[in-house]
């Protein structure tokens, strides 16, 4: 129910993807590392507006986890978004919903959780959580960001995955946003299949419960036109949340955010730093 990744071989040299924006075909060449390069049908090479580093990360069971690490190649605001992506796809799948925000001037930190993408090991909700605490502990360390500001970004799963993680990383960051996430396992079990999901649906952790223990700035975003999260769950997380907080309430499809209102979610970004 909750986890439906995207694995690819990792014999795998090359993939197709179609670029959200153009709707251009593009050819993903992957070298050490999983280390991707672009290049058209024709097989040019695509220049793009950022540098994409990939990266391997142990994880608290010693399986490699794979991550971006997408930067701007001009005009960097120093500040990083540690994103958590939601419960389907990959990396490869998930990450040009973000490229708005690096050309805005923000660098993205993407982890793939086990089982997802390249990365290695079994997809469950508990390595799901050690997983982005290991990239994030990872990320903190590298020179290149150790005086950027972070902002841990999560939607929907991620989103979730997010407030837990915040609460335990709270000194090393400076604000959290959730873009359409469920407030608990147990709700959107109900949600779904009503109080026999609530019975049967263990609760490892909550986002709920642990947004009431953190204490730095909050932006929560939901859409009312969700139609996989309900509307409700994200004004249920903000009323847990300290403050200082805001709620943005957006239309459009789930997630579809750093898509439609990224100028606006960027702004918002921005105030969460300077309070």
């Amino acid at each position: 129910m909750f986890l439906a990744p995207t694995k690819i071989d990792p014999a795998k040299k090359r993939a197709k993807m179609i670029d959200w924006q153009t709707r251009d075909t593009t050819y993903v060449n992957f070298g050490e590392n999983f280390q991707p390069s672009f290049t058209d049908t024709k097989n040019n090479p695509r220049e793009l507006e950022y540098t994409i580093e990939s990266v391997l990360i142990k994880n608290k069971n010693q399986k490699n986890i794979n991550a971006w690490l997408l930067k701007p190649r001009t005009n960097s605001n120093n500040i990083t978004l540690f994103y958590l992506h939601g419960n389907g796809g990959n990396i490869m799948l998930q990450y040009q919903s973000f490229i708005p925000f690096i050309k805005k001037g923000y660098s993205v930190f993407i982890p793939d959780y086990s089982g997802y993408g390249f990365s290695e090991g079994k997809a469950t909700r508990s390595n799901v959580l050690s997983d982005a605490l290991a990239a994030f502990n990872y990320m903190k360390q590298r020179e290149d960001q150790k005086n950027n500001k972070v902002i841990i970004y999560g939607q929907s799963l991620g989103g979730h995955l997010s407030a837990v993680v915040a609460q335990k990383v709270e000194k090393d960051i400076d604000g959290l946003v959730i873009e359409g996430a469920f407030s608990s396992h147990k709700d959107i079990a109900a949600n779904r299949a009503g109080f026999i999901g609530r019975w049967f649906v263990k609760e490892k952790y909550s986002a709920k419960k642990s947004i009431a223990g953190f204490h730095k700035p909050v932006l929560i975003i939901h859409s009312t036109e969700d139609k996989v999260i309900p509307f409700s769950h994200g004004k249920k997380l903000f009323e847990k949340a300290n403050e200082p907080k805001q709620f943005y309430e957006i239309q459009k499809c789930h997630v579809c955010g750093p898509v439609y209102y990224n100028d606006s979610i960027a702004a918002r970004i921005n105030s969460l730093i300077t309070k």
